[in-house]
């Protein structure tokens, strides 16, 4: 049997779950192909009775509650004589089979992918607030646990349910894609050791989802791997499936997202609906927390602007992969792309320069292991960004910086974030250049704080005098993978 890699926070919950001495109630989501049911199988199955019952995708009430039928004789062993002709009866029987039930041990109800179950004026989730609420809120053997692959109907529907469902919940779960220390331990277990520069240049292109990972190939270099899964294997395609699979009215999540994809330092709401010609308001929010909540993109805040200018940025590796790289060969037939396509375009100026923005991008998502490396794990901070623009009437350049860590010790992290593909070397005009970012933000900011120029490289920075007069802190590639 295939073992839990690399789900320690998840593990945690569940382990509070299973171990306490009340009914729970868990709800469970994440984008498709991240493994929500590996999880919650494989952790359960063996712990107590165990039913499970998958909804059908696009299958109608009857053929729901005929799979119903199914399960509920599989694992309760009494053959209902007819299938139930609705949920109500389908959870009465579910009643009458705990009831009966004289073991003192757990009792596990799993409804994976919830949102095709319950099909339009199905009822299911009436019954199951019902059946929660009247009969099994107080049997501290039930553990019930919803899952669903999108995540606009889980949010919407059961998350943040305003009916008999709301504040039910005990436990959520947002699974999200695998870390690069996780990605690495999944990997290992199938095999495969890669340097970590490998690792990174295949996260940058598929992200940590472990079902895009379990493609990767033995033997295969970063760059045989990703152009064997992105151009010629199952991601080809995968784009609009995963969009159209997570979120109602999809279109407008994917508008948003090629828009973001052209902007490396992000979009604001206001420039989001310039661009998509999407409405401001409840609905644009809608869709942002939506795609937020999935791991889509991430609001970055900026050291010294209002809350209304937060910057939105795409950080979800395989959507930038995809729109930069894959989309250009659509128009040829897959039998006539170039097989060693990303093998030249990898590096190209054009490759290069798609590299260090995915670069940021994994590096935004890993703060607590860029925290932990400067050794202020503990450290109540506020991460941003700063961009100084100049005025027709002002002497100075505009300045950028990538991430600004702003720390409760008053002291402040300047971090320039570097992909290179060896020790990164800091002549005299990159040092100037450094050097004036640096007295650039004091100046501007006003700030009383301790600033610190911290460089994030792939390899580290080559020790040099320029080095030593300019850069405080570096962190390595190594650090973004738990120092391991």
């Amino acid at each position: 049997m295939e073992h839990i890699l690399a789900r320690k926070r998840e593990i945690k919950v569940l382990d509070r779950i299973y171990h306490s001495e009340q009914p729970e109630f868990l709800g469970i989501y994440g984008r498709r192909r991240i493994g929500k049911t590996f999880l919650i199988r494989q952790y359960f199955k063996k712990k107590g009775i165990y039913f499970e019952l998958t909804g059908i995708k696009n299958g109608s009430l009857k053929q729901q509650l005929y799979h119903f039928r199914i399960e509920y004789t599989r694992i309760f062993g009494s053959l209902p004589s007819s299938a139930p002709s609705n949920w109500l009866e389908a959870f009465n029987l579910l009643r009458e089979a705990i009831e009966k039930c004289g073991v003192p041990g757990r009792i596990i109800l799993f409804f994976d992918e919830l949102p095709w179950l319950a099909t339009p004026r199905s009822g299911l989730l009436q019954a199951m607030e019902h059946f929660w609420n009247r009969y099994v809120s107080d049997d501290h053997r039930v553990i019930l646990i919803v899952c669903g692959s999108s995540a606009s109907w889980m949010i919407n529907k059961v998350l943040r349910n305003k009916g008999g469902l709301h504040g039910r919940l005990t436990a959520e779960i947002k699974l999200l894609p695998f870390d690069l220390e996780e990605t690495e331990i999944f990997l290992n277990s199938r095999g495969i050791a890669l340097q970590k520069k490998q690792l990174i240049d295949i996260y940058m292109a598929i992200g940590g989802v472990a079902k895009y990972l379990t493609y990767v190939g033995k033997g295969e270099s970063s760059l045989q791997a990703i152009s064997q899964i992105c151009f010629e294997g199952p991601l080809y395609r995968e784009f609009d499936e995963l969009y159209a699979s997570l979120f109602d009215h999809f279109e407008h999540h994917v508008n948003i997202v090629k828009a973001l994809a052209e902007r490396s330092v992000g979009l604001t709401k206001n420039e989001i609906c310039e661009k998509t010609n999407l409405k401001s308001g409840g609905g644009l929010n809608k869709i942002l927390d939506e795609l937020e909540s999935s791991g889509f993109i991430l609001p970055i805040a900026g050291f010294d602007t209002p809350v209304k200018n937060i910057r939105y940025r795409l950080v979800d590796e395989y959507s930038l992969f995809y729109l930069k790289w894959i989309s250009q060969t659509k128009a040829v037939a897959i039998s006539q792309i170039d097989k060693d396509f990303w093998i030249k375009m990898g590096n190209t100026p054009a490759g290069r320069a798609w590299a260090g923005y995915a670069f940021e991008g994994v590096c935004l998502k890993n703060i607590s292991k860029i925290k932990a490396a400067l050794g202020i794990a503990s450290v109540l901070t506020r991460e941003s960004e700063w961009i100084y623009k100049a005025t027709k009437n002002d002497d100075d350049q505009g300045v950028q910086i990538d991430l600004l860590i702003d720390r409760a010790d008053q002291c402040i992290n300047l971090c320039e974030i570097k992909y290179y593909s060896g020790e990164y070397v800091i002549d005299k005009d990159y040092a100037l250049k450094l050097q004036r970012k640096k007295n650039m933000f004091i100046e501007k900011s006003k700030t009383k704080k301790s600033v610190f120029t911290t460089l994030i490289t792939t390899y580290g920075v080559k020790k040099n005098s320029f080095a030593q007069e300019v850069v405080d802190k570096e962190l390595t590639m190594t650090d973004l993978f738990g120092g391991v």
